[in-house]
């Protein structure tokens, strides 16, 4: 009997349930208000974390935990699962912890190819408390004898969130910057990844990422094509970032190449959805943009 603990219960961990029904034989989800708690899915046990306080039956639930998905990000003070739920997942069972962060910790390489072993650069308060809490929890992870997976997620795409929704909803923004790319990956393949990790009971750093950084308006132009409607007109960077927002403009400071080499050779994940081509192809045939 496996159980999967999910703090908090979002879209990575939503998918990763539907898609494997049978890979946990008890899934227990976070949300942080008791309306949400009691909105979970069919088999998953509803709990309030706030990142404030824990509850006793919380604490109970995760002390019976085998691995753990945390996603919630930390604020100033670290980390608030490991900061109120660390003694208890400590003294549990657990034999898996899988942190959710971010390829933006890498900063900005001016396209150049990154990989685990490259030197991370935030350029932002944001990211800095995210590497702070990758390393706090590698170091849970050590002083408790728990493997624990850093996943540096590249822009997550999927059912309900991508392209194709954009365009149909004529919301979608094609921005051109000659030389900037992006890495994507379709939750399906996060999924994978995070059995994989559970599987091998791999503890490091993983880029969970498709095998092609591409343009940001690449995308949206293909998907455009996909429905047969008039692709938006494409807006040089320079005119779109006088209204962007600072994180927006922080987003695009970044330009790097990001490897999925040890994903794929070291955790042996075969990607369902290698570039967004095949990601939005078969979200188009599962009748996403659909008018």
């Amino acid at each position: 009997m496996t159980t999967l603990a999910a703090l908090g219960f979002g879209y990575c961990a939503r998918h990763l349930v539907a898609l494997h029904p049978g890979a946990f034989s008890r899934v227990i989800g976070t949300a942080r208000t008791p309306e949400k708690a009691r909105a979970m899915p069919a088999g998953v046990e509803g709990f309030v974390f706030d990142g404030q306080t824990l509850s006793p039956d919380l604490a109970a639930a995760l002390a019976r935990a085998d691995v753990l998905v945390a996603s919630a990000p930390p604020d100033e003070t670290g980390d608030p699962v490991l900061r109120i739920a660390g003694p208890a997942l400590a003294a549990g069972r657990l034999s898996q912890v899988v942190y959710l962060t971010t390829l933006g910790v890498y900063g900005n390489h001016d396209g150049a190819w990154v990989d685990e072993a490259t030197a991370p650069r935030p350029d932002s308060p944001r990211l800095v408390r995210r590497l702070e809490a990758e390393a706090a929890w590698l170091d849970f992870g050590r002083r408790a004898g728990i493997p624990v997976a850093a996943l540096r997620l590249a822009g997550i795409y999927g059912p309900g969130r991508n392209a194709l929704v954009q365009v149909r909803a004529g919301e979608a923004r094609a921005i051109a910057r000659p030389g900037q790319v992006f890495n994507r990956i379709h939750v399906d393949d996060i999924a994978s990844a995070i059995l994989a990790v559970v599987e091998r009971r791999f503890s490091g750093v993983l880029n969970v990422t498709d095998d092609e950084p591409a343009a940001s308006s690449d995308p949206i132009l293909h998907a455009a094509a996909l429905l047969g409607l008039p692709a938006p007109e494409v807006v040089p960077f320079a005119e779109a970032a006088k209204a962007m927002s600072p994180m927006a403009l922080s987003f695009w400071a970044n330009n790097k190449r990001v490897s999925n080499a040890r994903l794929k050779g070291e955790l042996g994940v075969v990607l369902a959805h290698p570039t967004y081509r095949e990601g939005l192809s078969a979200l188009r045939a599962a009748g996403e943009g659909a008018a």
